[in-house]
C-alpha cells in the first residue's frame, strides 16, 4: 500500500468517492462531517463524487478513493476497474464494500436470474417483464462481490456506515501522509 499521499497539485491531495451496490448510507456520513468538510476542501480537491459533481468520467492520478458498495452489475465491474487502475490509494469504504454486506444477500439465491425472477416477474402486479436493455440497463453479475474478490484493496474503512467521527479519524492520518491506526472498536466494529 502506498501511503505517501504527497499532494499532486498545488498542494492539495486528489480526492474521489465513488458509489456502487449499496444505499448512500457511506456518502451521507461522508457529508455529516459537517463544517470539517470545510477544512477539508483547503487540503483535497474533489476531483470525482456522486455528492459533490456531476463529472461522469473517473479522472486520471487521484491519490485517494473512498468506493462505497459492492460490485453487482456490470457498469459496477467496469468502474471499479478503472478506479483501480487510475488510483495510488485504494479504500473499500463501509461494509458493503468490504463484506457486500445487504446488497449480497441476493446471493443465497445462487445467480442472476432467480433474482430478476423473483424481482420483476413473481413479484409483478400485471405483466412483469425481466428488462434487458444492453447499454441501457447493466447485467447483474452472478454474485455481489466485496471490491477485494475483483481489485486490491488498500485500506478498509468498515461501519454501516462508518461515522462522521470514524471517517474523520481515518482520514486525518492520511491527509498528513500516515497509515490511519484503526483498532479499538471505535474504528473496527462492523455495522
Amino acid at each position: 500500500m502506498n501511503c505517501n499521499l504527497a499532494s499532486s497539485t498545488a498542494g492539495k491531495l486528489r480526492l474521489a468517492t465513488v458509489w456502487l451496490a449499496g444505499c448512500s448510507g457511506c456518502h451521507m456520513s461522508f457529508l455529516d462531517l459537517d463544517e470539517w468538510l470545510i477544512d477539508l476542501a483547503d487540503r483535497v480537491d474533489m476531483v470525482f463524487s456522486p455528492v459533490a459533481s456531476d463529472i461522469k468520467d473517473y479522472p486520471q492520478d487521484v491519490d485517494l478513493c473512498l468506493v462505497e458498495g459492492g460490485v453487482a452489475n456490470s457498469d459496477n465491474l467496469e468502474l471499479i476497474l478503472q478506479v483501480r487502475e487510475r488510483t495510488r490509494t485504494l479504500v473499500s469504504f463501509g461494509d458493503c464494500a468490504i463484506t457486500a454486506n445487504v446488497p449480497g444477500l441476493r446471493n443465497r439465491l445462487e445467480g442472476a436470474e432467480p433474482v430478476l425472477r423473483r424481482g420483476y416477474l413473481e413479484l409483478a402486479d400485471g405483466n412483469g417483464v425481466v428488462p434487458h436493455a444492453p447499454g441501457i440497463v447493466p447485467e447483474l453479475l452472478p454474485r455481489v462481490l466485496p471490491l477485494h474478490e475483483v481489485v486490491p484493496v488498500d485500506l478498509y474503512l468498515p461501519g454501516c456506515p462508518p461515522s462522521a467521527a470514524r471517517i474523520r479519524a481515518f482520514l486525518e492520518p492520511l491527509l498528513r501522509g500516515e497509515l490511519p491506526a484503526m483498532e479499538g472498536a471505535a474504528m473496527i466494529r462492523f455495522g
